[in-house]
């Protein structure tokens, strides 16, 4: 199936519940991102920064782009000036140097506070508790150009849907008592970014707002890495 098919398959499939499908372009060239474009997809996913600002620098403007990986406070400054939501947001460092640079560029920066959900050490993300110090924190309510939209996690990596389910539904169930906290006037925290390929069916079920999913709709490829080609000045 081309790409366009499979983005029709999915769209249709989660598009009915109103879920919002995040296409995963890391590693894929601007020539299929663009196919997937000419479908109709407007939301891209990326997981290295520099990777994001070469292709948004040569692809069309009305795209929403969505930084999906682990981000240093010390790359934001390349990504302010265009990007949607930074879904891995772990600190007030980082919101703090986000709210910077999002200002420098007359910008409000939507983000997602990254939960650590999954029983493996490999993942980032802040426990439940943390999350709760972090918006309790004086500081927080100094940030006027970033907006905290809501929570994203990362399941295990396992086949056994029965923990994914426990995770995902623990991370909705806290979802809606931060919503009640600290929120509860505020419409634009209404996200829950969970699920991939191989969970997004769960994932939708437990509530979650946005999928992301990447190899099953662009197929597999491997092109020059670029994590650490931006310089850390």
């Amino acid at each position: 199936m081309s790409i366009a098919d499979n983005l029709k398959q999915y769209k249709s499939e989660v598009g009915s519940d109103g879920v919002k499908l995040i296409a995963v372009s890391k590693t894929q060239s601007v020539e299929s991102i663009l196919e997937a474009y000419n479908a109709g997809q407007r939301i891209f996913g990326e997981n290295h920064v520099q990777e994001m600002v070469d292709k948004q620098a040569q692809l069309p403007n009305d795209i929403e782009w969505h930084l999906i990986g682990h981000l240093q406070s010390n790359k934001v400054k390349y990504i302010a000036p265009f990007v949607k939501l930074i879904h891995g947001v772990d600190s007030l460092k980082l919101l703090q140097e986000i709210n910077k640079q999002a200002a420098k560029n007359k910008r409000l920066i939507d983000c997602l506070l990254q939960v650590y959900i999954a029983d493996e050490d490999t993942k980032f993300g802040l426990g439940f508790d943390e999350v709760i110090e972090l918006l309790r924190a004086e500081a927080l309510a100094e940030l006027k150009n970033i907006r905290i939209v809501g929570l994203m996690g990362i399941a295990t990596n396992t086949k056994n849907e029965k923990q994914i389910t426990t995770e995902f539904h623990e991370l909705k169930v806290f979802f809606e008592g931060i919503k009640v906290s600290f929120f509860r006037k505020d419409d634009a925290f209404k996200e829950i970014s969970t699920g991939m390929s191989a969970d997004y069916k769960i994932a939708i079920e437990e509530g979650s707002t946005m999928v992301r999913i990447g190899s099953s709709i662009f197929g597999k490829r491997v092109i020059k890495h670029f994590k650490n080609d931006i310089t850390t000045n």
